[in-house]
């Protein structure tokens, strides 16, 4: 039995960057001997164990053979005679098809190390096409390592892989998942960049590539085109260190762009609730969580309103802290700023711009809190009618955010 560190923890430590977590590879290994060593089985698919004293994941080496479309389709094989090449082969790229033995020594059958010197991300071999996840990884890679170029081989297999309905075959969770974690990385950009260049983009997410080629008020935004401006937000929200649910809301916000009718176009009158209804659509389809998706349809209804409250008086601020639930839900109001933050600085030569909304949203919001409802109740006297107890609390926040406003500083 041999047993050796595999995959992201070896790229990670040759490149220098933190190691958070390890995967282990078992050469020469049966389950029963697994067992007997004291380690736990977690795996239903194929063989992995947890360490008795880490919790570490421990996998038997194995080989895997499609027998079905799409990423469900596989059988896999583990048994004493599987090397640790034939387990490297089965990887998605040759990054992360490197192992490390106890002595340190690295094992590197298909060029690891070679790739990680020229930043380059390429796949291990025609296996890669039996797994349309494999897209979707990709693409997230290149949004953590944004220096890293696909390699042209890669591409041409990703695009055969589009064109043979693979990506048609993923399941909303999956799809999702790897969505999500491909927002929080640090240049989330690169991922749609990928998906749009080799396709799979037009796929799963129709909506959002028909952005490319709609233009926009060259005076509000340089950048012109609707799919540049929304790559500049949401590598904005990463660069403001914005949660996923505002992440996600600055990728869809501007979706009804696209269903602009020609004939007024550069201008979007009315693509808010257009935004709002192919949002839902979207976040319906890849079953997005509860937060992500209220932040979504929230900032796709509300971006442009939050854009102009510099511009309006206390009682349209308290209106819109209402439409946004913003005395329930601090937290969603939050989400959407943030998302509108990287909405407004996403522009060609702006980014370096203040966003003053921000502060005053929130000292609205801060006054409006404070405002002791019970006690407006109780100075009416015994009133039943709760329309017009409403609108006395109603009003009393709105002097509230008034007196704030009052005393703001000058923007």
């Amino acid at each position: 039995m041999k047993v050796y560190e595999v995959g992201g923890c070896v790229r990670d430590a040759l490149l220098g960057r933190p190691v958070h977590d390890r995967d282990w590879v078992v050469v020469g290994a049966t389950p029963q001997a697994m067992l007997d060593a004291g380690y736990r089985p977690v795996g239903k698919d194929f063989p992995v164990f947890l360490h008795p004293r880490t919790h570490e994941e421990y996998a038997l080496a194995r080989t895997e053979r499609k027998t079905a479309p799409g990423y469900h389709g596989f059988a896999f094989h583990a048994a004493p005679d599987v090397t640790l090449e034939d387990d490297l082969a089965r990887r998605d790229l040759t990054i992360n098809a490197m192992a490390r033995d106890a002595d340190g020594q690295i094992v590197d059958p298909f060029n690891g190390q070679r790739d990680l010197a020229a930043r380059v991300l390429r796949h291990v071999g025609p296996a890669f096409a039996e797994d349309p996840v494999r897209i979707l990884r990709l693409a997230r890679f290149a949004a953590r390592f944004a220096d890293f170029t696909v390699a042209d081989e890669t591409y041409a297999l990703m695009r055969q892989m589009v064109q043979a309905g693979e990506v048609d075959a993923l399941v909303p969770e999956r799809v999702w998942q790897e969505l999500s974690r491909g927002l929080m990385e640090t240049r989330p950009a690169r991922m749609i960049e990928v998906l749009r260049d080799c396709g799979a983009l037009a796929r799963i997410l129709p909506e959002l590539d028909a952005l490319w080629g709609v233009p926009q008020r060259a005076d509000y935004h340089p950048e012109v085109d609707t799919g540049v401006h929304m790559l500049m937000v949401i590598d904005m929200a990463a660069a403001i260190a914005a949660p996923l649910p505002a992440r996600w809301a600055a990728l869809l916000h501007d979706l009804g762009k696209a269903t602009t009718p020609a004939q007024v176009l550069p201008q979007h009158i009315g693509h808010e609730m257009r935004s709002v209804d192919l949002a839902r659509q979207v976040c319906e389809r890849l079953r997005v969580p509860a937060d992500s998706r209220d932040a979504a349809l929230l900032a796709a209804r509300e971006h442009g309103n939050i854009h102009r409250c510099l511009e309006v008086d206390a009682a349209a601020l308290m209106r819109l802290l209402e439409r946004c639930d913003a005395l329930r839900r601090p937290t969603l109001l939050d989400h959407v700023l943030d998302a509108c933050e990287a909405d407004h600085r996403g522009r060609a030569g702006l980014q370096d711009r203040p966003y003053p909304q921000r502060a005053r949203l929130r000292r609205a919001l801060a006054a409006a809190q404070a405002v002791d409802a019970g006690a407006v109740v109780a100075r009416l006297a015994g009133e039943k009618n709760g329309e017009r107890i409403a609108q006395a609390v109603h009003q009393a926040r709105v002097v509230a955010v008034r007196a704030a406003l009052a005393t703001e500083p000058a923007v």
